[in-house]
């Protein structure tokens, strides 16, 4: 993943500022900028001019970014075709996961189906043998897909004997729905519950003990603080986490910042390129873009930070926050890449009682 330095920051800044109020034209002088990072910068002044209703010059800055975007990242292409389909806007009309189509496209594209297969390795190597059927939660969890593959590979491997309980969480009822068939078809001695809702919202109402919570591309749903309150509350109802996710750095920076259209231009555009690169109809990719990634995406340039949905972490801020939300009686007993380019990671981080 690229950073900008502190004077960096402050140019790009400058310049946005100058281009907001001038108006400038792509095309000038921009050795300023790191040379590959130009094709980032237009990303930035682009989706700044169209946060601001100035469209058409941001479609311009948007389609002079593209010239000399690296292979494989390409996300002012993306963003560009993303504008024609929507009348040149940054617009954001879907209700993301209502409709789990587009995240089961995505979720099922090569990296990241292999990615869950190192995941899967990870976690039969970090975690202990359980001596007693497994009470178990997931937290967001989408399809239950995971979950059960999880389940069936720690069986497998002899790392668990039985299941006692599954508790599966998310907001959206029709990804509850599908779990808690797929889990059920998978498991039908366990005991399954089911709450539509956030995990932050449950804490307080949490009974029980669980030896594991599963965390697979959900809790960067949350802003920082609120992740540290939730996870202070729920240690003390679980003996491991499970950490699945995306590297990125888009929490703490606010909108219209440098820092975060960096981290979206490469996050994002790494993961939707996973989508066109994966072989499957055209308009099942289009809607896997503009119904869920892009949705995600406009987000960050349209809503002020404590109103957006997104709040992906460097891993260095995931240990951070587990050190400070799950306490000293918790170790980290796993941190490897399941996926990794110049641009993105997938990565498993699994943090463990009394090891």
């Amino acid at each position: 993943m690229l950073f900008l330095g502190t004077e960096e920051r402050k140019t790009w800044k400058e310049f946005a500022r100058q281009t907001l109020k001038n108006h400038t034209a792509p095309g000038g002088d921009l050795s300023f900028v790191r040379p590959g990072l130009v094709p980032a910068f237009h990303f930035y002044i682009g989706t700044l001019l169209l946060s601001s209703e100035q469209n058409e010059l941001g479609e311009k800055w948007i389609n002079a970014g593209i010239n000399g975007e690296p292979g494989g990242l390409f996300s002012n292409a993306f963003l560009a075709s993303y504008l024609k389909r929507n009348k040149g806007q940054l617009v954001n009309n879907e209700v993301i996961f209502e409709d789990p189509a587009p995240y089961l496209h995505f979720n099922n594209t090569p990296v990241l189906a292999d990615s869950r297969v190192k995941f899967l390795d990870f976690c039969s190597h970090g975690l202990p043998k359980f001596n007693e059927p497994l009470r178990i939660m997931d937290i967001g969890c989408g399809h239950g897909k995971v979950l059960v593959d999880l389940l069936q590979k720690l069986l497998k491997e002899g790392l668990i004997s039985g299941i006692e309980e599954i508790f599966l969480i998310d907001p959206s009822e029709r990804m509850l729905k599908l779990a808690s068939e797929n889990v059920t078809a998978a498991f039908p001695m366990a005991r399954i519950k089911t709450s539509q809702s956030r995990i932050q919202g449950l804490t307080d109402e949490l009974h029980g003990h669980y030896h594991i919570a599963l965390a697979s591309l959900s809790i960067h749903h949350m802003p920082y603080e609120i992740k540290l309150m939730t996870l202070k509350k729920l240690k003390e109802h679980i003996d491991w986490f499970i950490l699945f996710e995306l590297d990125g750095n888009n929490d703490s920076p606010e909108r219209h910042t440098p820092e975060c259209a960096l981290s979206v231009y490469q996050l994002y555009g790494s993961v939707i390129d996973f989508v066109f690169s994966y072989d499957a109809p055209i308009e099942l990719a289009i809607a896997s873009i503009d119904r869920f990634l892009m949705s995600e995406a406009v987000y960050f340039f349209t809503v002020p930070r404590e109103k957006r949905t997104d709040f992906h972490m460097l891993r260095s801020q995931w240990h951070q926050i587990f050190s400070e939300g799950l306490g000293s009686e918790f170790t980290c007993a796993c941190d490897s890449t399941c996926y990794g380019d110049e641009n993105i990671a997938i990565f498993t981080m699994i943090y463990g009682k009394d090891l």
